[in-house]
């Protein structure tokens, strides 16, 4: 059966520069100094970090994109710096607030006047440049974030020449050849100012060599809006950084998974990844990963107590509380807190 596909060449793009914004990064971030606004008791969680950081374990943080529109960059990039912080992973959305404040200082669009008026994020620049970035990072072999990151660090890419990537075979360059002839690229550096990248997480991550992964789903972000949105060039990029979470989840024993404010993307991925760690594990020790900690962060109350009395049966409302049934299974130790991820990540940055 053949299908008619919406044709996005025929979308009015307009530039980023046109679209109102909510938030503002230089006037709205927040410091690692700023005083939380509730208290949170996060003592566990920050003496299970110390414990292996000292032992030389990862500290995985994985976050929903509201971590970065609720301007919390500058406590993500202190923890970075520290050391403290092995390893971060977000979602799509993610990845593109972060790009939007160090490209223009700016994020988060009016969504239902903009749907309303055939705008909502078919915005020129996030979409030509989150995009070509991740076709060129497909071809040189970097991941999603690590492309993205890139791009922000160096303040543009490097378009090959069309005779160079005609001499390989691999799909990726044929990808890229494709995208420099349709859209006349020419060879060479290709600047891409990032004024405000002090406040970009991926650009930190990049410049730090600490990985920064991306987790995006076809159809979830506004960069897919975009007639030169490449799903190889995507899918090669996701699936590296897939596999690169994969790598540092089978380093688990011993150290410390954060999951604030993921709601989906965070447990299915971490679900998935534990298990290929504990194939291998089983295979060298016969024993799974059983010595990882997980805190697990959120908004919504806890209706159940995990920790306590297990897993709720399916009569009970709470077993559909994704992250908690998820990470309840997970192995290990887990804890969930009912915290804003402003103050919890606040509290862990000074009390660390």
């Amino acid at each position: 059966m053949s299908h008619t596909l919406f044709n996005r060449h025929q979308l009015r793009l307009r530039p980023l520069r046109e679209r109102d914004n909510k938030i503002l990064i230089e006037r709205d971030q927040v410091l690692p100094t700023a005083p939380p606004r509730a208290p949170v008791d996060a003592s566990e969680t920050v003496a299970r970090i110390r414990a292996a950081r000292a032992a030389g374990k990862p500290v995985m943080l994985a976050f929903g994109a509201h971590t970065i529109k609720n301007c919390l960059a500058p406590v993500l990039i202190h923890l970075l710096e520290r050391g403290w912080i092995t390893h971060l992973a977000t979602n799509g959305a993610g990845i593109i607030h972060d790009w939007e404040f160090a490209y223009q200082g700016q994020s988060s669009e009016d969504v239902r006047r903009y749907v309303a008026e055939g705008q909502f994020g078919i915005w020129d620049d996030t979409g030509h440049h989150i995009n070509l970035a991740l076709i060129v990072g497909a071809y040189e072999g970097k991941g999603y974030g690590e492309s993205i990151g890139a791009l922000i660090q160096n303040e543009g890419l490097t378009i090959p020449a069309i005779a160079d990537l005609r001499a390989q075979s691999t799909g990726a360059a044929a990808d890229l050849r494709e995208v420099i002839e349709q859209n006349n690229l020419p060879p060479g550096f290709r600047p891409v100012p990032h004024p405000f990248k002090q406040f970009s997480v991926q650009a930190a991550a990049y410049r730090l060599g600490v990985p920064f992964t991306g987790h995006p789903m076809i159809g979830h972000d506004i960069i897919y809006t975009h007639p030169l949105s490449h799903g190889a060039a995507i899918g090669r990029c996701a699936e590296r950084d897939f596999l690169a979470f994969a790598h540092n989840v089978a380093q688990l024993d011993g150290g410390v998974y954060l999951s604030i404010g993921s709601a989906v993307m965070s447990p299915m991925v971490f679900e998935k990844t534990l298990s290929m760690a504990n194939n291998l594990h089983t295979q060298q020790t016969g024993r799974p990963l059983t010595q990882h900690f997980m805190a697990v962060v959120d908004l919504a109350a806890a209706p159940w107590d995990w920790q306590k009395d297990g897993e709720p049966p399916p009569d009970n409302p709470a077993y559909y509380l994704r992250y908690c049934k998820t990470f309840s299974r997970m192995g290990g130790t887990m804890r969930y807190l009912t915290a804003d991820n402003r103050d919890f990540l606040l509290t862990l940055a000074q009390q660390l």
